[in-house]
């Protein structure tokens, strides 16, 4: 960021000026986000729960047939992948804005704990995939009761 001088004085070449800086404000501020380009990235929202028996995902995939997703466990880590499909359309109107995201995705989740690979479940409903991971009985916390000598 570059500093610039201030200089007190007001004269018509500073109003001027002063609107010149807030037209550039305006259009820095409405000007689209460098680190969010691609409007079309396709990365889901994911909800992560640890309950004390397992690990509860919870991922939006509205649009996306469950058909195109793919979720795997290997070890402690496990991968979300799937794809939504470009809706085609063939109106006689004008598209003045294409937001909403498709193509490919991957999430990976290292769960740090040992997991039942074998008992995993996953559901969709209304747009909503959920993942149930169990944890193994060695990860599974236990109280310990504390005897009195």
């Amino acid at each position: 960021m570059a500093l610039i001088r201030w200089t007190p004085r007001r004269d018509a070449n500073d109003l001027t000026s002063l609107r010149t800086e807030m037209d550039r404000l305006f259009e820095d501020f409405l000007a689209p986000v460098p680190y969010r380009q691609d409007w079309t990235a396709m990365t889901p929202a994911v909800d992560v729960e640890e309950t004390p028996e397992a690990y509860v995902f919870r991922a939006d995939l509205p649009g996306v047939d469950p058909k195109n997703v793919k979720v795997t466990v290997n070890g402690d880590t496990l991968t979300l992948r799937g794809e939504r499909k470009r809706e085609e359309r063939k109106a006689n109107g004008n598209l003045h804005r294409f937001e909403r995201a498709h193509g490919a995705f991957e999430r990976a989740f290292t769960l740090g704990t040992p997991v039942r690979a074998d008992q995993v479940k996953a559901s969709y409903k209304d747009g909503v995939l959920e993942i149930r991971v169990p944890k193994a009985e060695e990860a599974k916390s236990r109280e310990i009761e504390v005897q009195v000598g």
